[in-house]
């Protein structure tokens, strides 16, 4: 086992945490939660590990598969070791997304790799409930090692307009929401029964092509449409103030994020000839896929998409024809399939603070959302997220970038202002700009707390989801090694460390001892290796979930383990 040195790893984290911090791209809530997701209220035992354990391990037999993970080892009840098929800068930030969130392994092996409706964690909620097409009903986890809920029972609920979540918290039916409108900022601000809570969450609203379907095979035809919108239009009219037009893929606030050229300024005399050289001057026919689901990327979906529709109509004479869908078959359709014959409008929060999860998500080897991908870009990519010296990573995330701007697999739009609203009597309201709000941090004073957010859940199975609103649910009941502050920082949950070796290849996890599940199992090293199996390993009889893609652990992993082709 390779040497670890203890002040490299001090000086790791707190680089990571001031990272984050100064990720935090806006002012802070009006309302601060002032402790932490791990602040012990119950005492907890240590003791040696059981010699006779026998520890699971996930062998990719090598790195040729061109992924990031060769082995992962449970060394002890206690210990996990992960090692990687190169450095890893933002190793602590990507586990501590709660995608990679931990449930037991005999409740995975039961559930056949698919607990889609019936997640088993070990946060401070339970899940008691969920009643489709109205709400997920939680219930408190008086054993939790970290801060007990003050409430017995949260309610997470969904309306898909923000006017209707906004009626729930003035109605006093709800105490907190997502993302009001831009037309809801100054009524919630007027409201002494209200706050705003600004929410400084790194963001990206763009219009993405899917280069195998013509005419978006031709670099000509995505730069053309790229010239000729009027992108600071859209901020003016659909966007509260604070928003601003886009000049990276990747929000300033992220480091390295506006590395390299600003994208185009609007052009309609160069976008025209650039379709004429392509033959298609006179236009072309195709249709705009979106979902009704409101984010803070896209407070108002329906109206973004017609005025879309009408600028490639008044500057290209392209007529677009505008197409629903439903938000899962959207996700799966356009973005993990990679397969909408037409311009999909998506966006982007960051889950956790770190580039990798704008660009590789994206744009990086293997992902199918724009097509058939792009070497000059994804690349670079690999390279920089393996480099642990920025003045290396900077050159390296410059060139992606403008690599990005000259191949045009999207045109990034909107970097968006966000905010959540709630209740005045809540105490310890916050959000975050990382990772998920978790209820047991707010106090309504009642037995009974209700959060409204614009969709329902997918599954709550999110190793294999990707939406917000899964996400969300999720975060409340299952939880992963690391997690983040309301703030935004990078702190340990279910590990109480993870320490590099020199070169960030090799970390080794020590986990918390004493935690227990909510079916009454003891958590140990086998429960983080089958939950990393389930993700990892296509091959895995546990490799179900929901969509079956695990788009996360595919793409932030660099790839699956024994995946076929």
């Amino acid at each position: 086992m390779k040497q670890r040195h203890i002040w490299f790893v001090l000086l790791l984290a707190l680089a990571l945490v001031a990272a984050a911090c100064s990720n935090s791209g806006g002012d802070t809530t009006t309302t601060q939660a002032t402790t932490t997701t791990v602040q012990e209220t119950t005492t907890t035992t240590t003791r040696a590990p059981d010699p006779d354990f026998v520890g699971r391990v996930i062998d990719a037999g090598g790195c040729d598969y061109g992924g990031r993970v060769e082995k992962i080892t449970a060394v002890d009840e206690f210990t996990v070791e992960f090692d990687l098929c190169g450095p890893h800068p933002a190793f602590l930030a990507q586990i501590a997304f709660s995608v990679f969130g931990i449930q037991p392994e005999e409740h995975l092996e039961a559930t056949g790799g698919a607990p889609i409706g019936d997640p088993v964690g070990t946060g401070p909620y339970s899940l008691k409930e969920w009643v489709r097409g109205d709400s997920v009903v939680f219930e408190r986890n008086d054993a939790y090692y970290g801060q007990v809920a003050p409430h017995q029972t949260a309610v997470l609920k969904w309306a898909t307009e923000s006017a209707g979540r906004l009626l729930e918290l003035q109605s006093g039916a709800a105490d907190g929401m997502t993302f009001p409108g831009p037309e809801d900022f100054a009524v919630i601000e007027a409201d002494p029964n209200l706050v705003l809570l600004n929410k400084p969450e790194p963001n990206i609203f763009y219009m993405g092509f899917t280069d195998i379907f013509p005419p978006f095979d031709d670099v000509r035809v995505r730069k053309a449409i790229a010239l000729a919108m009027d992108r600071q239009r859209i901020i003016d009219t659909f966007y509260p103030p604070g928003s601003e037009v886009a000049s990276h893929f990747t929000p300033c606030s992220v480091q390295f994020g506006c590395e390299g050229d600003s994208w185009y300024d609007q052009d309609v005399e160069a976008a025209k000839a650039l379709l004429a050289e392509a033959g298609l001057a006179d236009g072309f026919s195709t249709k705009i896929f979106y979902r009704d689901v409101t984010r803070g990327y896209l407070p108002t979906p329906g109206n973004v998409a017609a005025d879309i529709q009408a600028q490639l109509k008044e500057t290209l004479n392209i007529d677009a024809e505008i197409v629903q869908m439903e938000s899962g078959e959207f996700i799966q359709q356009c973005s993990s399939a990679g397969q909408c014959d037409g311009i999909h409008l998506l966006g982007w929060t960051g889950d956790y603070p770190h580039i990798t999860n704008f660009l590789d998500f994206h744009f990086g080897d293997g992902v199918v959302q724009f097509g058939n991908g792009h070497p000059e870009i994804y690349d670079l990519l690999t390279e920089a997220s393996q480099t642990p010296d920025s003045a290396v990573a900077g050159p390296l995330y410059e060139q992606a970038n403008n690599a990005i701007k000259e191949l045009v697999p999207m045109v990034p739009i909107a970097h968006g202002a966000t905010a959540f609203a709630t209740t005045s009597n809540v105490e310890g309201a916050y959000a975050p700009p990382w990772g998920q709000v978790l209820f047991n941090l707010w106090d309504n004073g009642t037995d009974t707390l209700v959060f409204v957010q614009g969709n329902e859940p997918i599954s709550l199975y999110c190793a294999d989801e990707s939406d917000g609103e899964s996400l969300r649910a999720c975060a409340q009941v299952v939880e992963a090694l690391y997690s983040y502050t309301p703030s935004g920082d990078v702190q340990p949950q279910l590990a109480t460390e993870c320490v590099p070796n020199d070169d960030l290849s090799v970390w080794t996890c020590t986990l918390r001892q004493g935690v227990v599940f909510h079916d009454g199992s003891t958590f140990d090293a086998n429960d983080v290796l089958a939950s990393f199996e389930a993700g990892l390993v296509a091959s895995s009889p546990l490799h179900t979930g929901n969509s079956g893609t695990f788009d996360y652990y595919s793409y932030l992993w660099n790839g699956l383990i024994d995946a076929e082709g």
